[in-house]
């Protein structure tokens, strides 16, 4: 991907530019900005050029930026690109904003794309996000290890976006949550909604020399909880893995539990009771 500053820079001039932009060997993909020898261009590459097309001092961001950092879905909208300290460009294929506040630790680069930086980009996407996508972007990033709770308890308290951090300091609320799929949110919601213990999440056991990570435990009361949801266990393989770690567990004296997401989300009430019958302490 590469604007016209560096097509030039490589040696083309700007009749070689458009001859070559009409041959196919290069492909516009914004005012300025052309893909070398394909217009299919994968996800980044798209970013890339949107970016690029936004000029220097230029960072994807919010929910582009979230989908880059795989802590949300795209949804196919226009790339997002945040620009500092000047007004936006217009370009119709792009939305294009401006900052007046951006610290040189709110932005990097990830798989060749300026970036906002995933603890600035939750901020900007707690503006935009309705409470569900925002709860899973918070905890998709502590899964991926990409940002620390305390840091992100910190930075609520600093200057810069503010819309929408009422939204992400209740989310905040409810402890380091690292899940790693919506059916794990809505697990560690009705438990926690229902007086039970935050438990520990998608936190390794060593047992008898293995390492398991189950879904929730509570190390004390030697219980854990298993959200089987079809995305990692409806397949043979998957179900005898997780036969087998269950096996392991209850071999070394571990009491393990399962919840669908028909029973977390049709029969709370009785899931609630199971799990509070199975030990599971109360918060």
């Amino acid at each position: 991907m590469l604007d016209v500053e560096e097509l030039k820079a490589c040696g083309l001039s700007g009749d070689g530019i458009w001859v070559r932009s009409h041959n196919g060997h290069l492909h516009q993909m914004h005012r300025g900005v052309y893909a070398v020898g394909h217009a299919k261009v994968p996800l980044e590459g798209c970013f890339l050029a949107a970016v690029k097309a936004c000029g220097p001092d230029a960072w994807l961001s919010g929910v582009s930026a979230g989908a880059l950092w795989e802590i949300i879905s795209w949804d196919f909208r226009l790339p997002e690109v945040l620009v500092f300290d000047r007004s936006a460009p217009d370009h119709p294929l792009i939305n294009a904003h401006e900052t007046n506040h951006l610290p040189p630790g709110d932005v990097t680069i990830h798989r060749g794309v300026p970036v906002t930086s995933p603890l600035r980009t939750l901020l900007d996407l707690a503006a935009v996000l309705d409470h569900k996508r925002l709860r899973r972007a918070v905890r998709e990033s502590q899964a991926r290890k990409l940002v620390e709770l305390t840091e992100l308890i910190r930075r609520l308290g600093e200057p810069g976006p503010r819309r929408g951090r009422a939204g992400l300091r209740r989310i905040v609320a409810t402890g380091a949550a690292p899940t790693r799929s919506e059916l794990e949110d809505v697990v560690l919601d009705l438990l926690l909604e229902g007086g039970i213990a935050h438990p520990e999440v998608n936190v390794p056991l060593w047992i008898a020399g293995r390492k398991v990570i189950p879904d929730f435990c509570w190390p004390e009361q030697r219980l854990v909880l298993e959200a089987d949801g079809a995305a990692f266990h409806d397949n043979p393989v998957a179900r005898a893995e997780d036969a087998e770690r269950q096996a392991l567990l209850e071999a070394n004296g571990w009491r393990v539990l399962r919840v669908t997401w028909a029973q977390a989300v049709g029969r709370g009430a009785e899931t609630l009771r199971r799990v509070r019958a199975a030990g599971a302490p109360v918060g």
